[in-house]
């Protein structure tokens, strides 16, 4: 995943399956590095 504050990919080990408010489904997890909350959009 990708986090914004520190432009850099992460590996993460604990994401959480949820679905946007426009259905879309997506994983979030935090930075390993600065805990900044990351999302990505994946396939259904």
């Amino acid at each position: 995943m990708y986090c914004v504050k520190c432009r850099a990919k992460k590996e993460v080990s604990e994401t959480t399956k949820k679905v946007a408010k426009n259905g879309k489904p997506m994983l979030q997890s935090k930075c390993p590095d600065c805990s900044t909350g990351m999302t990505k959009f994946v396939a259904a």
